[in-house]
């Protein structure tokens, strides 16, 4: 039955050109759209993640939910011996946040003040990096304030300039301070750049008197795909009656509803436009097996079983999706590999794009053979169900009936 269908692709060329066709973009759309989907979503989340997290943050239970400084981290050194007997963990860093007003000349703006260990933080998040103009935080930076660009838009501060700083400290009592603008940071997240300021924690401790306290603690993992697991190794060795241990799904969990709301539509255009390629070949299969009506009719007289009718239609199908895929898949395997790593860059698409947590101009493919191979066989098995009915169609007809077929 193979050679019989070969055979009869190969004389029912204008058919078999066609489902060879509209196979070949249908898999090359497929795996290219999902690879680019797959590869924004990953992209989105990483670099959220690399402006100033680790996909793992610990904190007091009330804390998120109530906040202020009764719900502190009391005991940092303790969790931190413990978090260091964790395999999958690559680094953590503690950080104290607090609000208050900064002030310079006729200027204010309330911020989000934050004393981090800064040598650990140019491995934790991209602070360092984003540094636009002046220098980073050092460890022995003393009043010396990281400003977000927003923040130093609004305040219309320049690096040397003395900003005032008035604030409550962690025991509510009122701290207050004068801090030299040291470096200007820009990290592309427009909220988080409008917000955050930040101060070495040597010297922010003494200000706040939050020695060996935390607001939480940030933790950064080996493989991202391991957050979860990793994440039960913390909560077998931390005080789960004071403390909780969160991962980026939850602490992110409103990018990660957008990311599933926006895959869950792609998907559903997708399906859309598979639909309509998986009727047209379906008509254009019912087309074909009607012109050929007479000679099913002539095979199934002369003793062909309508089982060996329906494998001639599979066996038929099945070769040219084959070919149309062996043809789609590499080329389509190779834009997603090179675009992933040579992300294509549209100009203006994180300013654009800003509220909904794009903070790069790039959109980065995602190379995943497991992805491509169900993408692969999505293709066979619509392709395989649309000799169905045709085959149904042939059914309707007796054989004698089928054979006089004009």
């Amino acid at each position: 039955m193979f050679r019989f269908a070969l055979k009869n692709i190969l004389f029912y060329k204008g058919h078999s050109v066609t489902t060879f066709a509209l196979t070949f973009i249908s898999t090359m759309l497929f795996i290219v759209y999902v690879s680019m989907m797959d590869g924004s979503h990953d992209s989105m989340l990483k670099n959220s993640l690399k402006i100033y997290g680790g996909g793992i943050e610990i904190y007091h239970k009330d804390y998120r939910d109530i906040g202020g400084n009764e719900y502190l981290i009391q005991d940092v050194s303790s969790i931190n011996k413990q978090l260091e007997s964790i395999d999958g963990i690559e680094l953590f860093s503690s950080r104290y946040e607090t609000y208050g007003l900064l002030s310079f000349k006729d200027f204010s703006s309330a911020s989000m003040v934050v004393g981090i260990e800064s040598e650990k933080e140019t491995e934790l998040s991209q602070l360092k990096t984003a540094l636009v103009d002046g220098e980073y935080l050092r460890g022995d930076s003393s009043n010396s304030l990281y400003i977000g660009s927003g923040v130093a838009k609004r305040l219309k501060v320049k690096v040397g300039d003395e900003v005032s700083f008035i604030g409550g400290a962690s025991d509510n009592s009122f701290a207050a301070d004068i801090f030299k603008v040291c470096g200007i940071f820009k990290t592309g997240s427009f909220e988080f750049d409008s917000s955050a300021v930040f101060i070495s924690r040597s010297y922010f401790d003494e200000l706040m008197l939050s020695h060996n306290k935390a607001s939480y603690i940030s933790v950064k993992v080996k493989d991202l795909d391991d957050v979860e697991s990793v994440n039960s190794e913390i909560l077998k060795v931390i005080d789960t009656k004071e403390l909780e241990s969160l991962t980026w799904k939850t602490l992110m969990k409103t990018m990660v509803e957008a990311m599933e709301v926006d895959s869950i539509f792609g998907y559903i255009s997708l399906a859309l436009f598979l639909i309509v390629i998986f009727f047209v070949i379906m008509i254009y299969g019912f087309i074909n097996v009607s012109t050929r009506l007479k000679e099913f009719g002539v095979l199934r007289c002369i003793g062909l079983s309508g089982g060996r009718v329906f494998s001639l239609l599979i066996y038929e199908i099945f070769i040219l999706s084959s070919l149309a895929v062996i043809f789609a898949t590499p080329i389509a395997g190779f834009i997603c590999y090179y675009y992933s790593i040579n992300p294509i860059v549209i100009e203006g698409m994180a300013e654009l794009y800003k509220d909904y947590g794009i903070i790069s101009d790039e959109m980065p493919f995602k190379f995943d053979i497991f992805t491509i191979l169900w993408n692969i066989a999505v293709v066979y098995i619509l392709n395989i169900i649309s000799v169905i009915y045709p085959y149904f169609y042939i059914n309707s007809f007796k054989p004698i009936e089928a054979s006089r077929h004009v």
